[in-house]
């Protein structure tokens, strides 16, 4: 079945791997703060979620989109009804901007600065999973068991946070946190207005069976 999330998938992969043989491709469509602050090419938000720096990054990214994008999917179809397939859309796209805001006015006069990847946007999604079923079992490296996702889901933030005030490597971090929460705050305000599903309750309430 040709489910959102596979939509997603496929388009990504595919503009990925023309771009890996095309640096032209990968020049207009990645995250760069200058070309958005002095052109107004505020597409770059988006566009840079659909490339990535290499196989490794692009199959990393895509196989956890995959693994967490089939669940939050059917989950929004369960909570919006039809208007899930708007929704659950409306996300992803979404998070790929969000996720990238504090980037940009960190760096928006950084004429070195680039990014792409869509891993902002998979936090979100896998935040918004967690918070819709906090006691599913995810494994984080190097621990070898799976932890309740309630449990994963704060030490990858502060994993994430320590990564990024370190400030080494390629990895752009500071869009997992935000991604992350944005997930959450997407979820919430979208239920309140639209649904009669409250998942901050939720959370609480199975988390709190969960200890008990």
């Amino acid at each position: 079945m040709l489910t959102i999330t596979i939509i997603i998938l496929l388009l990504t992969c595919v503009i990925s791997f023309t771009a890996f043989s095309n640096e032209k491709i990968t020049n207009d469509l990645i995250f760069y703060p200058t070309a958005v602050t002095n052109h107004n090419q505020w597409y770059r938000f988006i566009t840079c979620g659909f490339i990535h720096a290499d196989i490794m990054h692009l199959a990393f990214n895509m196989y956890t989109f995959y693994m967490f994008g089939g669940v939050v999917e059917r989950a929004f179809s369960d909570i919006f009804g039809d208007s899930g397939k708007i929704i659950y859309p409306i996300l992803y796209i979404t998070s790929l901007a969000a996720c990238l805001l504090p980037t940009y006015f960190q760096h928006k006069n950084n004429y070195y600065y680039r990014s792409l990847g869509a891993s902002g946007a998979v936090s979100a999604v896998i935040f918004a999973g967690i918070v819709l079923f906090p006691t599913m079992k995810l494994q984080i490296f190097p621990i070898p068991i799976g932890i309740p996702a309630f449990i994963f889901g704060p030490l990858y933030l502060i994993i994430s946070a320590y990564l990024a005030k370190k400030g080494q490597g390629n990895i752009n971090h500071s869009a997992h946190i935000w991604g992350a929460v944005y997930g959450v705050v997407f979820l919430t305000i979208t239920s309140q207005f639209m649904s009669s599903f409250r998942p901050l309750q939720n959370f609480v309430s199975e988390v709190t069976a969960y200890l008990q």
